[in-house]
């Protein structure tokens, strides 16, 4: 499942090296995964903060509770 595209090699705003080159599925998998230490590692200076680990946590919840539906 594709979700984004891809950046122009000159882009401003390269994805993070967390984020980057992974399908929903895995992302998902991988921010549950997450303590605390390695979601500020991977998102410091980033929006994504605002989330919160909890936040992104249940967000990557239902993604994949939602591959049921999609298929």
């Amino acid at each position: 499942m594709k979700f984004s595209q891809a950046l122009a090699v000159d882009s401003p705003f390269p994805a993070r090296e967390f984020i980057a080159k992974k399908d929903a599925v895995t992302l998902a998998t991988d921010i549950l995964a997450l303590d605390q230490e390695a979601f500020s590692a991977a998102f410091r200076k980033s929006p994504m903060k605002r989330a919160k680990l909890a936040g992104l946590r249940r967000n990557a919840a239902v993604v994949l509770g939602n591959l049921d539906t999609l298929t």
